[in-house]
């Protein structure tokens, strides 16, 4: 029987006609294991009596050599145990996090964000006193894991999260930060939990790192994440309100009406890194919306030039016609920019009175060609023939017809 044709590109050979399946994502177990190694190789029923220091050691062959793996190896496999070995792993794993060895401990916690889909337990409790650890490449490690997890277990990481992110060591809080950052991501409803104690903090510090997230939840979080970012607007440190401000464009463009009442309350704000968030916000709000169309005019009134421009700009957008004109001539005589001056008297120009003559005459309507009748017309006569009509009238012919 003959095969199928395959049609093929002569010069890669690949299938063509079809389109190119997508990159399958990493699932979460293969984002949560620890760094590829020789422990990948171990045989499954030697993973539990390696980790637990039953078998000292295990001779893994390979295609070149043999590979001698211990204790460690086990302990980054443990995720990999069939389901009857499940708690023994669990409890191998949990000796391996109260070891007295520094590098066990950081086996352990390699081990753990993998491990955990399978089991918690009281694994959260081992990572939270990793955390506070005396060895400095333990507590490294352990705020490896806590980023992994975070976005992964957000209930299991709240509380470990609440005391890092207001830790006094630098690398601890930072670390946080980023963790919650990742989290609110995947759950934004995590985010606002935590934004919503920061926010309140007394601390500058907390406020400042915790508006950065605000962005996070703008599109997602819904009226708490609004809340949040109107609170933040509102806050007395201008670094919050100017990260509070940069979730304005996202916000034009899933909830424009939030966006029109955050822009409405921040359009006078002095400062200039957030009025350029309020511009850039208000370019993308809907231009026939009446409370849009007031805040233009308002905002061509501004003390500040960068505001005036922008809503001078948008003048053409929600008004046209005589109103056009007689708004930029009320805005010229008070406008004392140069430039802005010569946009406004443009717009006031009425080219029927002040436009030149082709530029008055393009509103007149074209005249209508009129037909003319060639029978009405008498038809000229040749020189010769009004001679001879000359002589039957008795005239003498001219001196040039001779």
């Amino acid at each position: 029987m003959p095969r199928k044709y395959i049609a093929r590109d002569p010069r890669t050979g690949k299938i063509i006609g079809r389109k190119a399946r997508p990159k399958r994502r990493k699932d979460g177990l293969a984002a949560l294991s620890p760094e590829p190694g020789p422990w990948q190789s171990l045989p499954l029923e030697d993973i539990v009596p390696l980790a637990t220091g039953i078998v000292a050691k295990v001779e893994v062959p390979t295609m070149t050599t043999n590979w001698t793996l211990g204790r460690i190896d086990g302990i980054k496999a443990l995720h990999k145990v069939l389901e009857h070995e499940a708690e023994d792993a669990y409890d191998a794993l949990v000796d391996a996090l109260e070891d007295d060895y520094p590098d066990v401990r950081i086996a352990g916690l390699k081990s753990l964000p993998s491990f955990a889909l399978r089991r918690q337990g009281i694994l959260f409790q081992c990572l939270s006193d990793r955390l506070i650890d005396d060895d400095e490449a333990v507590r490294e490690e352990a705020r490896n894991s806590l980023r992994r997890l975070a976005p992964m277990f957000p209930s299991g990481c709240e509380g470990i999260l609440r005391k890092e992110l207001r830790d006094s060591r630098e690398e601890h809080r930072g670390n946080a930060f980023e963790a919650l950052h990742l989290a609110s991501k995947e759950w934004p409803e995590v985010g606002c939990l935590h934004l919503d104690e920061l926010i309140r903090e007394e601390e500058v510090d907390l406020r400042i790192r915790g508006s950065k997230i605000l962005r996070a939840i703008a599109a997602k979080g819904g009226a708490e994440a609004w809340d949040l970012i109107g609170w933040s607007m509102q806050d007395k440190e201008v670094e919050v309100r100017r990260n509070a401000s940069k979730t304005l464009t996202i916000l034009a463009d899933v909830e424009p009406r939030i966006a029109a009442i955050l822009v409405e309350s921040s359009i006078e704000e002095r400062d200039r890194v957030i009025r350029g968030s309020v511009i850039r916000a208000l370019k993308k709000l809907n231009m026939q919306s009446p409370k849009v169309a007031r805040m233009i005019i308002r905002g061509a009134q501004d003390d500040d030039v960068s505001m005036r421009s922008a809503c001078i700009g948008q003048m053409t957008v929600i008004m046209s016609g005589q109103e056009l004109r007689e708004a930029a001539g009320e805005l010229l005589r008070k406008e004392s920019d140069p430039e802005l001056k010569k946009r406004l008297a443009a717009l006031a120009r009425d080219p029927d009175f002040d436009g030149t003559e082709e530029e008055k005459n393009r509103a007149l309507a074209p005249l209508e060609e009129v037909a003319s009748d060639s029978e009405d017309i008498p038809a000229p006569q040749p020189a010769r023939l009004r001679e001879d009509d000359k002589r039957q009238s008795g005239r003498p012919p001219s001196e040039d017809s001779e």
